[in-house]
């Protein structure tokens, strides 16, 4: 078991928060195919971030306090309400704007990303809303899948392109769960609110357990009850290079992805009926890149980098 500390990281636009960043890290880039783990609140916050960009990858908007309203390229117009999933599927380009609702005080949620293969990578947007059922499980616990399969115990039926699992879990106090897990998949147990037991390992909030390859199955508990997020997939053995919100293959297709952004380039396409505040931006630019040639991030062995 790896236990992944988060480093907290300013999430930008008009009304900037911190979020706690679990994904990627060095040491540990990927879970499955889940590339990136924005973790927030809860905060007396509100939300106001432009449109930006994103290709090869699925944004997972999740949240457990507030409504954020979403907008894309597509001409998407969503709420993100607690315990209802939005999934936009980037493909070869998407374009989307994030603004918490005017009742909105307090902010608490994650915002995951899971990278696309080659295979579909380039495809066409898309975009998923999905309010899962909520499960009872052993213990008092209970569970809702977002995306995936939890053996056992529901499926979802949103799209995903890799084997996946993403699920919510809460424990009540003195919960003693042990779950069936896809022997195949590796897993990451994030901790929301409290304080969870993974094999007797204690984890924290922000904190995230990660579990190889290989367990047929999950032993949770908790001494004061508590929240967790339970992603998996097979290991991503595919070379990316994550930069700013691309996901690409090589530094020239990262490059062209930023020019073509700031190009208002027809890649992206536009969101409508977002609006700027006063003296805001209409959109977000990419940002410079670093004087040197971006590299993949790597599998070595069941580890990785983020290079």
């Amino acid at each position: 078991m790896q236990i992944l500390t988060p480093r907290e990281v300013p999430l930008g636009g008009y009304r900037a928060m911190t979020v706690r960043r679990t994904l990627p890290q060095r040491g540990r880039a990927f879970i499955g195919a889940w590339c990136f783990a924005d973790h927030y609140g809860p905060a007396r916050h509100q939300m106001d971030v432009a449109p930006h960009p994103h290709t090869g990858l699925q944004t997972v908007s999740w949240l457990f306090e507030g409504t954020i309203e979403h907008r894309d390229s597509l001409g998407t117009h969503e709420l993100v309400r607690p315990g209802e999933l939005n999934l936009m599927t980037a493909g070869g380009g998407i374009c989307h704007s994030e603004v918490s609702t005017p009742d909105t005080q307090t902010l608490h949620g994650v915002q995951l990303w899971v990278a696309l293969p080659d295979s579909t990578r380039n495809g066409d947007r898309a975009f998923e809303h999905h309010a899962p059922d909520l499960v009872d499980l052993d213990a008092g616990a209970h569970a809702r899948v977002l995306i995936g399969d939890l053996p056992g115990v529901d499926r979802s039926p949103v799209q995903g392109h890799t084997p996946l699992l993403g699920a919510e879990l809460t424990l009540p106090a003195g919960a003693d769960l042990t779950l069936r897990l896809e022997p195949d998949f590796e897993h990451g147990i994030l901790v929301d609110t409290g304080e969870v037991a993974v094999d007797d390992a204690r984890v924290t909030s922000g904190e995230m357990a990660h579990l190889d390859v290989g367990r047929g199955e999950l032993r949770l508990t908790s001494d004061d009850g508590a929240r967790v997020m339970l992603l998996g997939g097979t290991p991503f053995e595919e070379e990316v290079i994550m930069w700013w919100n691309f996901l690409g293959r090589s530094h020239d297709e990262v490059v062209a992805f930023r020019d073509e952004w700031n190009n208002h380039g027809e890649r992206y396409g536009e969101v409508h009926g977002y609006t700027p505040h006063e003296g805001g931006l209409a959109r977000i630019p990419a940002p410079g890149l670093p004087g040197l040639r971006l590299l993949p991030t790597v599998r070595r062995g069941r580890r990785e980098s983020v290079l």
